[in-house]
């Protein structure tokens, strides 16, 4: 006999969690809270994943290999090289709707810290996304839409920025998360672009 299949993938599940990782923090998360969000008992995210443990490790886990996937489909979405590249670093404004959003998802970034087991899986997260903008970085060189850097040094400079924009935004709270780190990201960008950014460059998504 063949298995029921899943009327819920993974994939949901990690995203319903990491909602609710931003409303309440991960100390407070519980699978009943996962459960209520997707709408599955909390047995069956412990047949899933075991644990509220079990499903952060699993969440922490996929991001790393999530990237590939995202930046071709950024690549996919966006005509220029510089587009994508800037689609990428603003997606981490994401977790920053508002302050109190940020420090529940800083609270579980300390949890990365202190655990061995999610910090390793952080560290391939961190190195995934330095590759990624690596690569894309190369693609706006090879369409001469920036100039005089190498990729490699810049990438992890521009994901500094982008990542820490969205934590001093919570402090300073001028206006939207994502137009603080657009901002932030297009000055390090600056000195490196041929001319103009293009009207799909990464503004209005």
């Amino acid at each position: 006999m063949s298995p029921r299949p899943r009327t819920v993938d993974n994939e949901q599940i990690f995203e319903a969690a990491t909602r609710v990782i931003g409303r309440v923090g991960p100390v407070r998360l519980t699978l009943a809270l996962v459960g209520q969000e997707i709408g599955l008992a909390p047995s069956t995210l412990v047949q899933r994943f075991g644990s509220k443990r079990g499903l952060l490790l699993a969440i922490a886990g996929r991001s790393a290999d999530d990237r590939d996937a995202w930046v071709e489909r950024l690549r996919a979405r966006h005509r220029s090289p510089l587009a994508a590249l800037r689609a990428f670093l603003l997606g981490f404004s994401r977790m920053a709707s508002s302050p109190d959003e940020m420090a529940n998802h800083l609270a579980f970034f300390q949890m990365d810290l202190t655990d061995p087991d999610l910090r390793k899986l952080t560290l391939a997260v961190l190195e995934a996304n330095q590759r990624a903008v690596t690569a894309l970085l190369q693609d706006a060189l090879d369409a001469d839409e920036l100039h005089g850097l190498e990729p490699g040094q810049l990438a992890p400079v521009l994901l500094t920025v982008a990542q820490g924009a969205p934590l001093s935004w919570a402090v300073y709270r001028k206006g939207s998360a994502r137009t603080w780190a657009r901002r932030h990201i297009d000055t390090a960008l600056r000195p490196y672009r041929r001319g103009p950014l293009r009207p799909d460059a990464g503004g209005k998504r």
